[in-house]
């Protein structure tokens, strides 16, 4: 949630919902916006046990396009963005300053012409406004629900209130070898509340534990987990911050640079490039179809015994988004299963879902869809 590339994701979601229910507030409906273009430019910070302060702040560019006049009356889009920007930081990174250490600057922009026009248009079902493809995929793999898992634990709020010394910048990378997992935890620590170097060894021995827990329940196999590995103990060289975020001290972030729509980044598994935080939920499929195909991959592998499940979506511009140019299932069946017994099933969760397409743009304006 605290590296640099997520909070670019927080922000433009956070702001593109910010404009959504303003639409329908102002004039009952969304209007045409995308606002994926979001930088962080890292400041720079001053840390040191028990104490640290940002010296330089960080700097936040809020780009893209948003329509901002409405049955001739002018919607301060401006203003929106920049409050909804702030008031994410101040919900996700518990020891910054949103006012005092970021500055936010908003060059959003007017939207072209005809993705205007493909968006104004009242049919029943929203017209793609891009030409995209959506992907998904479904049961997790140990080392996907490993890391998913650690990083849902450690950016929890009961356990922010157990370690109030662990940031909310935290990466976790898996690697399976064999039946050999390891775990290599990269965790921002909050230097006010860490005195010397043996505290700051306890409480990440004491994290570690807490992980361990976590991972009995969720594998079998053997699992290492490591924190922090660039310390150096002997010279008191420790992953220190003053917010819990390294974009205090230089670190940089954009959208799309970070987790896919399932919260992962996948390497070994199809994935689309889409940045699809901040793309409006009304008929960018690079958002839509995304979140759609992770939703077909989920359902089809709870009611299929498939070992792997993969789902692809691609659209055409000006094209109704329930009607894709392709809709395909790939599926990994388990020994002694066929793929063709169950290609009814398959048709109709994939057809159902396409059905109720347009109930995605309610489910991101209430918050209850992520995209990272």
């Amino acid at each position: 949630m605290g590296h640099p590339d997520s909070l670019a994701d927080g922000i433009a979601d956070s702001v593109s919902r910010a404009l959504c229910r303003e639409y329908r507030d102002r004039v009952g409906c969304v209007l045409h916006h995308n606002t994926d273009q979001v930088e962080l430019v890292g400041g720079r910070a001053d840390v040191s046990f028990g104490r640290g302060e940002v010296l330089a702040p960080i700097y936040i560019l809020l780009s893209g396009r948003a329509a901002d006049v409405a049955d001739k009356r002018h919607i301060p889009v401006h203003s929106i963005a920049i409050h909804a920007a702030r008031e994410y930081l101040r919900e996700t990174i518990r020891n910054l300053d949103a006012d005092r250490d970021v500055i936010i600057d908003s060059r959003i922009g007017r939207g072209s012409t005809d993705l205007v026009d493909v968006f104004r248009r009242c049919e029943a079902v929203p017209l793609s406004n891009d030409t995209s493809f959506g992907v998904g995929h479904a049961p997790f793999s140990d080392v996907e629900k490993l890391c998913l898992e650690t990083e849902k634990l450690l950016n929890s709020d009961s356990f922010k209130d157990k370690y109030p010394e662990s940031g909310e910048d935290i990466k976790v990378m898996g690697l399976r070898e064999g039946d050999k997992i390891s775990l290599t935890i990269s965790m921002a620590m909050v230097a006010k509340y860490i005195p010397d170097i043996d505290y700051y060894a306890g409480v990440i021995g004491d994290i570690k534990e807490e992980v361990q827990k976590l991972v009995s329940g969720i594998t079998s196999r053997e699992v290492k987990v490591n924190i922090n590995t660039a310390d150096d103990y002997d010279r008191k060289v420790v992953y220190l911050t003053a917010t819990g975020t390294s974009t205090e001290m230089g670190d940089d972030g954009s959208v799309g640079r970070g987790n896919r729509v399932n919260g992962l980044i996948t390497p070994y598994r199809f994935m689309s490039m889409e940045a699809a935080a901040g793309k409006n939920p009304v008929n960018h499929v690079g958002k839509i179809y995304n979140l759609l195909a992770k939703m077909m991959a989920e359902d089809i592998a709870k009611d299929i015994p498939a070992r792997e499940v993969y789902v692809r979506l691609l659209s055409q511009i000006g094209k109704p988004i329930d009607i894709p140019k392709a809709a395909s299932a790939q599926l990994i069946m388990k020994e002694g299963e066929s793929y063709a017994k169950y290609n009814s099933t398959i048709e109709s969760i994939m057809d159902e879902h396409l059905a109720n397409i347009t109930e995605i743009t309610n489910l991101f304006i209430e918050g209850k869809l992520t995209t990272f």
